[in-house]
């Protein structure tokens, strides 16, 4: 008999899910992320989304995007900014220039809203490319804003590269999207990642404006927003709540995933007190039939029980390991204007080498920056007096990286000086100083070209 029983209750196991291959066009990211990780016995905020001028929504359309797979043999397209403007922001380097993107899909097309959202991941070279406002001018494509991010990465920015992406906290809006291939998969019961939705004004936090892993907010956030939400926050359904209470079958799915998962917010929208993004083209409306009281209203039952995370007991990754969330992250980015103090040719910062990248010389060159745009201020990760950092050179082709500090407070004192490091070479130093002032030096490699770049932590 307890043979039989164990029989019968085996027929009933669903079958083992073929292992995601994360990293790639249909699954985002590294294993590890947080798109792709749930957090064990979250604790929760008592804030509550009010409610605005319409319903929540799932967004499809104007407002969502879509996202193109590149392939090897697909041409290269120059994209520039829109007439009558600076030219094309590329948000890394925070500078307006041409981007030409190596493989363009012939698909490609940004939605149809003000925001034209973009997103082509090219796995050849292992980037997202994210584009705002990209539109065709004539047969010239054009875009307010670009941005990038690695394809097996976080899928979040560092605050050393803070944009990685169109959205307003610097995600490629392909981060927690639901894509068209899982909103067709029905007899899955959640999606496997946290999704992504934006909040409007009266749900979203002045102060702060972001909170990791979010690195920076829209640009007036602090000015319009009253609300409790700052981006970044992920939010979730409890444990009690019951999504039997949810009679449509999509939206119970979505709800299934907001309780296992939850949801970042990565921008705000006007009006709509929340919307959770699915990829255009996906099989998604739940007014299908004109409008939909009852899936509204269910719409508002989710809106009324989303709480903000607070804490975590513990994180487990997208292949089911527990694993601790990184926050000490790369504070340094090689930005910036180089000026040449020695040698013969100048180096120049290469966003897509996140280094400064030298042609071939015959005699050492060097370039310094006295820019602070070195270390973005994102609010989570200042540099903090008293604390020791440590920076490793990574560097190619016999670059060297240097790095001081002076302390504009005090007469511009020398504080640090990591004199040139090498390849792998690391220094410790610790922060301090009235108003200190980062200085970074770059020296080229002799003979073929050279690359500097480093990495700056938090000293264990």
């Amino acid at each position: 008999m307890a043979t039989a029983l164990l029989l019968s209750f085996s027929m009933t196991l669903p079958m083992q899910a073929k292992a995601a291959e994360f990293g790639t066009y249909q699954q985002p990211f590294a294993a590890n992320s947080l798109w792709n990780s749930r957090p064990v016995e979250p604790t929760f905020a008592g804030d509550v989304i009010p409610t605005s001028s319409y319903y929540p929504s799932i967004s499809t359309g104007a407002y969502s995007t879509g996202i193109f797979l590149a392939v090897a043999n697909d041409g290269p397209v120059t994209v520039k900014g829109p007439s009558g403007k600076k030219g094309l922001l590329n948000a890394d380097d925070e500078t307006y220039h041409d981007v030409t993107i190596p493989r363009w899909p012939a698909s490609a097309a940004p939605a149809s809203g003000s925001d034209g959202h973009a997103d082509i991941v090219d796995p050849v070279t292992g980037i997202i490319h994210s584009f705002w406002q990209l539109k065709k001018e004539g047969t010239q494509w054009v875009a307010t804003q670009y941005a990038w991010t690695r394809l097996d990465g976080s899928g979040w920015p560092e605050p050393g590269h803070y944009y990685q992406g169109a959205r307003a906290t610097g995600v490629p809006a392909a981060g927690g999207l639901m894509r068209i291939h899982e909103v067709a998969d029905r007899s899955a019961p959640y999606y496997p990642h946290a999704l992504c939705l934006s909040l409007t004004t009266n749900g979203l936090s002045a102060n702060p404006t972001y909170v990791f892993p979010a690195t920076t907010a829209d640009w007036n956030a602090a000015t319009v927003n009253t609300g409790a939400f700052p981006e970044g926050s992920l939010l979730m359904l409890p444990p009690s709540f019951d999504t039997a209470q949810i009679t449509d079958a999509d939206l119970r799915k979505v709800a299934e995933t907001l309780k296992r998962f939850g949801a970042y917010v990565v921008d705000t929208n006007v009006g709509t007190p929340f919307s959770i993004y699915a990829e255009i083209g996906s099989d998604i409306n739940l007014h299908r039939n004109g409008w939909n009281t009852d899936n509204a209203n269910q719409l508002q039952l989710i809106r009324a029980n989303l709480r903000r995370v607070t804490g975590a007991k513990g994180w487990i990754d997208g292949n089911g390991n527990a694993f601790t969330p990184e926050k000490n992250l790369n504070l340094l980015s090689m930005r910036g204007n180089w000026t040449l103090q020695s040698g013969t040719v100048a180096g120049a910062y290469q966003s897509w080498e996140q280094a400064v990248v030298f042609p071939a010389t015959t005699t050492p060159s060097q370039v310094v920056n006295y820019n602070s745009n070195n270390l973005h201020p994102v609010s989570w990760a200042l540099p903090t007096a008293g604390v020791s950092y440590k920076l490793t050179a990574r560097t190619t082709g016999g670059g060297k990286l240097r790095l001081t500090v002076v302390d504009k407070g005090n007469g511009n004192k020398t504080l640090v000086d990591t004199g040139f490091l090498d390849n792998g070479q690391s220094a410790t130093f610790q922060w301090g100083g009235v108003n200190p002032l980062a200085i970074v030096y770059a020296q080229s490699g002799i003979g073929a070209g050279s690359k500097v770049g480093g990495q700056l932590l938090r000293a264990n």
